[in-house]
C-alpha cells in the first residue's frame, strides 16, 4: 500500500528551541507510525497563533503551493486547531487538514485490539469530533480516508449531531459495564493481596520488552510509537517464590488529547491502583528531561504520584558513555543483557521489601503447607525447621494487611 504524503506544519510561540524541535521530531514519528510519508516541514515564528489561520496568510499560501507541488494528501498541524481555524485553511489548500490530536487518535484507532479499547478509542474520536462537525465533510471526503480519519467510528464522521451524541452515550454505558468488570478483577487482586506493579513511561521507552524479559511474556514489541495501547498483564515470579502481577501500560506522549485521557479513565485508573510503578526511561533519548517530565506531571494529574516508584532507565546499551541518571532511586539497564535483567530481578524485590512490613511467623510441623502458601503470596526471606520444637520458623515481609502480619 502507497504511504500518504503528508506536510507537517509547526508555530513557535516561545524560546524554548529544544522543546519545538523534539516535537516536531515527534510530530515526523507520529505520522510514520501512522503509515505516512513526511515529504516537507514548515515552520514558523510567531508571538501568537493567528486566530484565523493558525499561522500568518502567507505561509499557507506558501503551504498550498507545496501541497501542489509534492502533491500531498494531508496537512498535519502540531498543534490543535479550532473548527474555524480547519476551515479557513481548506479555503486556501486543497488537501485534508488535521492536527496533532487527531493523527494520535488515528494511531490509537490502528493499535486498539481489545474491546474496551476499541469503545475508549470511539468515544474519544467522537467527543472530539463533535464540536468540529461543521466543516468537517468537506475536509474527509476530499481523499475518502486515509490518516485521521481510521478506527471505529469512521463510517459516523459525517453524520449528523443527534447521532454522534447518542453513540456517545451508548458507549458510555458500554464502558461502564466494561470498567465495573475491570474493578471486579482489581479488587479480587487486592482482596487475595495480589501485590501488582505497574509499567508506566513515554512511549516507545521499552515497556513491552521490559515485561517478556521479567516474565518470560511474549509480547508485542515494536520500535515504534503507542505499540501497547491495551493494558496487559502477566503473573511475574520473584527469586523468593513470590508471585506478584506486572501491568504493562499505554505509553504517554506530550500533548495527549484531553479526549482520550478522558476516555482511558478505567484503563488509566490501572495506574492508581499499583503498590510499586517502574517508570522506564529510554536513557539514549537525546530529549530525555522532555519525556521524564511528561511521565511524572502525568502521573500527578492521574492522583498516582504518591506511589511508590523505581526509575528504570533501559536501553542503556544506546546510551552515551557520560550519562547520568537524573530521577533516583533509579537503576539503568539493557533489557536485552540478561545480567542487567537479573539486577532489575534484585532491584524490584529489594524495593517490595521497602513497601512492606517484616514478619516473623512459627509454624508447628503439621502446618508444613502453609510454608508453600506464604512463599507465593509474601516475600520469604528465610526459613528454618527447629527440630527440637518441631516446628518452622519463617521471616519475611508482607503487606500490612496479610494474615501473615495481622
Amino acid at each position: 500500500m502507497r504511504e500518504e504524503k503528508v506536510i507537517l506544519v509547526g508555530l513557535q510561540t516561545r524560546e524554548e528551541d529544544s522543546h519545538f524541535n523534539y516535537s516536531m521530531g515527534e510530530l515526523a514519528q507520529l505520522v510514520d507510525t501512522a503509515g505516512g510519508e513526511v515529504v516537507m516541514t514548515f515552520t514558523q515564528k510567531r508571538n501568537t497563533i493567528d486566530s484565523r489561520t493558525f499561522v500568518g496568510k502567507g505561509k499557507i499560501q506558501e503551504i498550498s503551493r507545496a501541497a501542489e507541488e509534492t502533491q500531498a494528501q494531508t496537512i498535519v498541524f502540531n498543534q490543535a486547531l479550532s473548527p474555524r481555524q480547519v476551515r479557513n485553511i481548506q479555503d486556501v489548500i486543497e488537501a485534508k487538514i488535521i492536527d496533532r490530536m487527531q493523527l494520535i487518535l488515528d494511531i490509537f484507532a490502528m493499535r486498539a485490539n481489545s474491546r474496551e479499547g476499541r469503545l475508549q478509542v470511539e468515544l474519544a474520536q467522537q467527543e472530539y469530533l463533535l464540536p468540529r462537525l461543521v466543516g468537517q465533510g468537506v475536509n474527509l471526503s476530499r481523499l475518502g480516508g486515509g490518516i485521521g480519519t481510521r478506527g471505529p467510528g469512521e463510517t459516523q464522521l459525517e453524520s449528523d449531531r443527534r447521532y454522534i451524541q447518542g453513540r456517545i452515550t451508548d458507549i458510555k454505558k458500554e464502558l461502564k459495564k466494561v470498567s465495573a468488570h475491570r474493578e471486579r478483577i482489581r479488587q479480587r487482586r487486592q482482596d487475595q493481596q495480589v501485590f501488582q506493579i505497574g509499567l508506566v513511561g513515554y512511549t516507545n521507552a521499552g515497556k513491552s520488552t521490559l515485561l517478556n524479559a521479567l516474565t518470560q511474556a511474549d509480547t508485542f514489541e515494536e520500535d515504534t510509537l503507542f505499540a501497547t495501547l491495551d493494558p496487559l498483564t502477566r503473573q511475574y515470579e520473584l527469586g523468593s517464590g513470590m508471585e506478584v502481577t506486572l501491568t504493562d501500560t499505554v505509553g504517554f506522549i506530550q500533548d495527549l488529547p484531553t479526549e482520550l485521557v478522558a476516555a482511558f479513565q478505567s484503563t488509566l485508573e490501572e495506574t492508581r491502583n499499583m503498590d510499586l510503578l517502574l517508570h522506564v526511561i529510554d536513557a539514549s533519548s537525546d530529549y530525555i528531561e522532555i519525556q521524564e517530565e511528561t511521565v511524572v506531571e502525568l502521573l500527578e494529574d492521574m492522583d498516582s504520584h504518591h506511589i511508590p516508584r523505581l526509575a528504570v532507565y533501559n536501553k542503556a546499551d544506546l546510551a552515551d558513555a557520560d550519562f547520568v541518571p537524573q530521577l533516583s532511586p533509579h537503576i539503568t539497564v539493557s533489557a536485552k543483557d540478561e545480567e542487567d535483567v537479573l539486577r532489575l530481578h534484585e532491584a524490584v524485590e529489594e524495593h517490595i521489601k521497602e513497601i512492606l512490613v517484616p514478619y516473623r511467623r512459627i509454624l508447628p510441623a503439621q502446618e508444613a503447607s502453609e510454608l508453600a502458601h506464604m512463599q507465593k503470596e509474601s516475600l520469604v526471606t528465610q526459613w528454618s525447621f527447629d527440630d527440637a520444637t518441631n516446628e518452622y520458623i519463617v521471616e519475611g515481609y508482607a503487606k500490612p494487611s496479610s494474615k501473615w502480619v495481622t
